[in-house]
């Protein structure tokens, strides 16, 4: 059993990269950006026949295709979240398998949810054949897409491997996300604790906050790294991740350790 302290600085990297490489296209992110005819008023007949026609247009186009729009309808991404994996040691994307992102806007927030599919499954007409379905609350979900998209990820169990992972499912959770909707897009990384700050600790105050990495015999795994909420509520977090002896799938635990005092 060994516990590898890994540099702060290498998680900044990753993670710097990985958000550079999970990036929408102004016209999915922001529709308007992309559609400005939406905004336009629609011309004045100039006959009886052109006001009939007014009235036979059964629907918009922007519904019927699913394309990007600031109705809070989900659309599928034409992002491949995949490639962020392309360049990262340690991690790949097993054979077979797409990740797949749809998204929902709305004026000022922005709902993501990325699915690991099948390349059989993965067309155009399959991925969007979930929207035409009754979706109420809650994401689409493609046909044949895996319970976690985290499964969809295989690597060498190195150390690195898993720090890279942690990161990654984080990145992958908040990708599409803005407005009221982010979370993770407010953590920074830290290894020591901010002294803007006079904190309140929930725990015993930790010693080293260097991000850690354990690797039991077995071939399980466990990362330990921290970060700080730079906004409202702000706190210090801990997170620990533990692997199972196959698979990046983990089960991931954050909590506040510590918190603003107050007055």
């Amino acid at each position: 059993m060994s516990i590898q302290t890994v540099p702060l600085e290498t998680l900044h990297k990753i993670r710097q990269y990985l958000k550079s490489a999970l990036v929408l296209p102004a016209g999915e992110d922001n529709p308007r950006l992309e559609t400005p005819m939406d905004e336009e008023e629609p011309p004045e007949p100039g006959s009886l026949a052109e006001l009939g026609g007014l009235f036979n247009f059964g629907g918009t186009p922007e519904l019927e295709t699913h394309a990007p729009n600031l109705r809070g309808k989900w659309f599928v991404s034409t992002v491949n979240p995949g490639s962020a994996l392309l360049k990262l040691p340690g991690l790949r994307l097993k054979p077979g398998i797409r990740l797949v992102t749809y998204l929902s806007r709305l004026p000022n927030e922005g709902m993501g949810t990325t699915w690991a599919v099948p390349e059989a499954l993965s067309t155009t007409a399959q991925l969007q054949a979930v929207l035409d379905q009754d979706l109420k609350d809650s994401p689409p979900q493609p046909a044949g897409a895996l319970a976690h998209v985290m499964e969809a990820i295989d690597g060498d169990r190195s150390a690195l491997s898993f720090v890279i992972a942690s990161l990654l499912q984080r990145e992958l959770r908040e990708f599409g996300a803005s407005g009221k909707r982010q979370d993770w897009t407010h953590h920074r990384l830290i290894n020591v604790v901010p002294a803007q700050v006079a904190w309140q600790w929930h725990i015993t105050p930790p010693k080293d906050l260097s991000p850690k990495v354990l690797i039991y015999p077995d071939q399980r795994a466990a990362i330990e790294f921290f970060s700080c909420r730079i906004v409202a509520p702000v706190a210090i977090f801990q997170h620990v991740d533990q692997y199972p002896a196959t698979g990046y799938q983990c089960v991931a635990k954050s909590r506040v350790i510590a918190s603003p005092k107050q007055g």
